[in-house]
């Protein structure tokens, strides 16, 4: 399992742990931090869990021994008889723990990993009080705790390349005055001719939107928002601009399906609102809802829900998403599908990627209540705009078994008796695992 595939805020999560250890807790904790990444794996959980809500046991303080000082006195007398006793000869002992990280996760990224840990340690304090003095208000910010940075270790944090340089080292304030750029990776040195100021990327950004609004191909758009974002991240500008630029561009992969980008922009403006720079926290806080109840994890969903503040839970947004949730369950597939045709801004994109697997079970508990159902029944419950669309989904999924098949289609009536064993191999087939890599 390579970390190449992890996805950032488990990244994040481990940088955080490997800068917490000590000589004295590195095997243990080392050992209980593979575990963890290994049953996230096995449980296919490693997208959808809260990992900046995972603590390694290993890593609390523990309490100090209880020593008798009677104990200090004997090893001390003994101690100096033992020196007295061996001359002038050295003592040949290696430094303690010197050999204990040779059992990381991956020997490749363990030197990025140590510096984004030492960073952390180092740093993370200090982002957040400026953040919350004010930092909104301030478009150049030079500190670079990981924790608010989580970017995908392509993008914004090259140092995944053990070869690569320390980035926060050539923190710039760029000259160039182009205002579209295609994305390239850094690989060497940015050079401030070749970034672009604050001033140039506001330009950018309000271009962006134009040649959106115009329907430009989406991949064209998605490298000059990703070489935006590189900009962003190597002059440290983190205000209210990039909440801005990271929400523009996580609402245009939703539409478009996008979810590797979609969830690169999610993890950002988690730390980025974290910092205390406003943006549209609670819009976003429903999607990140919807999310949860797509992978169905329901240990981390009912975490991040009971961590909802009452402002949060009072907007719309945030209310139809905990609706969606409280309807799959109980089971309320009525509920369920009305709440997707009337899903608030983008969160029918969301939607869209787990409503065909509860329209397979909403169908199968249709079947076992009825002999036959009308395909109109079916294009009403199940939220298709159409009868067409309906009796295309249902032959796409082997299921347009009717009574009549070659009525039209206001009068066909799906055959319910012969429905129960093709629909369960849909399901076991198509939609028993639930698939989340960054890509749905």
């Amino acid at each position: 399992m390579s970390s190449d595939s992890w996805p950032p805020p488990l990244k994040v999560w481990v940088a955080k742990c490997l800068g917490q250890m000590t000589d004295a807790n590195r095997a243990e904790a080392q050992a209980e931090l593979r575990q963890v990444i290994a049953d996230a794996f096995v449980n296919k959980t490693l997208w959808t869990t809260d990992w900046d809500g995972v603590q390694l046991q290993s890593l609390l303080p523990k309490a100090p021994p209880v020593i008798n000082p009677l104990n200090n006195l004997k090893r001390k007398f003994n101690d100096a008889q033992t020196t007295a006793g061996t001359g002038n000869k050295k003592m040949k002992k290696g430094p303690i723990g010197k050999n204990m990280g040779t059992n990381a996760l991956d020997p490749n990224d363990m030197a990025a990993l140590n510096r984004r840990a030492a960073r952390f340690q180092r740093e993370h304090e200090i982002e957040r009080r400026k953040g919350l003095a004010g930092h909104a208000h301030n478009p150049y910010s030079h500190a670079s705790a990981p924790r608010a940075d989580p970017m995908p270790m392509d993008l914004d944090e090259p140092e995944a390349n053990g070869n690569a340089p320390n980035w926060d080292r050539f923190t710039i304030v760029g000259r160039s005055q182009e205002i579209f750029k295609d994305y390239l990776r850094l690989t060497s040195e940015p050079k401030p001719e070749q970034i672009r100021p604050f001033s140039v990327l506001q330009e950018t950004l309000n271009q962006l939107k134009k040649r959106w609004r115009e329907k430009v191909s989406y991949s064209w758009i998605c490298s000059q928002f990703k070489s935006l974002r590189q900009d962003l991240t190597v002059q440290r500008i983190k205000n209210e601009f990039t909440v801005t630029v990271y929400e523009i561009h996580a609402r245009m992969a939703l539409e478009v399906g996008d979810m590797v980008e979609y969830n690169q922009c999610q993890a950002m403006l988690r730390n980025l609102y974290e910092l205390g720079i406003p943006g549209k926290v609670e819009e976003f806080t429903a999607y990140r809802i919807l999310m949860l109840v797509h992978g169905r994890n329901r240990s981390d969903l009912n975490l991040y829900v009971g961590q909802l503040t009452d402002r949060q839970k009072s907007d719309a947004a945030v209310r139809h998403a905990l609706d969606v949730q409280r309807a799959l369950t109980t089971g309320n597939y009525h509920s369920l599908f009305d709440l997707y045709m009337n899903a608030p801004n983008m969160g029918a994109y969301i939607m869209d990627h787990f409503i065909d697997r509860e329209r397979i079970r909403a169908l199968m508990v249709m079947t076992k209540a009825y002999m036959t159902i009308p395909l109109e029944l079916v294009r009403k419950e199940l939220a298709f705009d159409t009868l067409s669309l309906a009796r295309e989904w249902l032959l796409e999924h082997r299921l347009g078994l009717f009574k009549n098949p070659n009525d039209s289609d206001t009068k066909k009536n799906l055959d319910c008796k012969v429905l129960e064993a093709p629909l369960a191999q849909v399901f076991e087939e198509k939609y028993r695992k639930v698939q989340i890599k960054g890509a749905v």
